[in-house]
């Protein structure tokens, strides 16, 4: 374990990328003896800080759950970070790109809890149970570390790279479709750039939530009622620049899009 006080430390320097929307050298290549429970400690002072400023919990969101994320970012298992109200954005928004660093958007699908979950033996039908709706949503990727090399370690500390959410589209009782059939086409300014099937996500999108819930048993905390979960991206992670217009596509579950300007 990283000493307490490099831990705040490294908080600080992610704190001020984010102030000063910049980018900092790879904490792995600084710290190569650095674990990824010293990287949810540095994320989780990150976060506390950020609540202390006044910053509300929403959600949370899950990374790198599909087989085309895992080959795109080169790490292979799952990590989670926090989403603050201020993070997220209504349909049709208009988005200022300079306030992220190495943007890219990914297709996902958010889950709206209506009662807690706490692991550690949380599965999919407790998810399907506790879900009030599952609503179509965009990540914003924003990445305040050089992306050269990275881990999940890197990853983790920078708050799973979560930069903002876009949610739109039909809210839909998890009853009432088949949730690893539900599809999406990406668009970047009119063209198809990326499609997928929420199956890729685990096998089902849910399976993403229970291991988000049983994960946080480990760290002594819970998924709460009315939390957002964004489940992971069923697409590899398309770049986007500013002036750019960006639009999925969920069919029967509706259309999201958004501006960078």
């Amino acid at each position: 374990m990283l000493p307490a006080q490099t831990i705040t430390d490294i908080a600080d320097e992610l704190a001020e990328a984010e102030r000063s929307r910049s980018t900092i050298p790879r904490l792995t290549a600084r710290y190569p003896d650095m674990t990824v429970e010293d990287s949810y400690a540095v994320q989780n002072e990150w976060k506390r800080r950020g609540i202390e400023r006044g910053r509300r919990l929403v959600g949370r969101k899950i990374g790198l759950t599909s087989k085309v994320m895992q080959v795109a970012t080169g790490i292979t298992e799952p990590d989670y970070g926090a989403i603050f109200d201020d993070m997220v954005f209504e349909n049709g928004s208009v988005i200022e790109h300079g306030q992220f660093s190495n943007v890219r958007i990914e297709v996902e699908l958010a889950f709206v809890l209506s009662r807690p979950l706490e692991g550690p033996h949380v599965n999919v039908f407790d998810v399907l149970r506790a879900t009030d709706y599952v609503i179509p949503a965009l990540e914003i990727l924003s990445s305040r570390l050089d992306m050269e090399g990275r881990t999940i370690v890197d990853t983790i500390s920078d708050n799973a790279a979560m930069g903002a959410m876009v949610y739109g589209g039909n809210p839909t009782p998890p009853r009432d479709v088949d949730l690893r059939w539900v599809s999406a086409l990406l668009y970047r300014n009119e063209t198809i750039e990326e499609s997928g099937v929420a199956a890729a996500v685990l096998n089902h999108p849910a399976t993403g939530v229970a291991w988000l819930a049983n994960k946080l048993a480990q760290h002594g905390d819970r998924l709460e009622a009315g939390e957002m979960v964004l489940a992971g991206s069923f697409t590899r992670p398309m770049w986007v620049q500013k002036g750019d217009t960006v639009l999925a596509d969920y069919g029967p579950m509706g259309t999201i899009s958004c501006r960078f300007v």
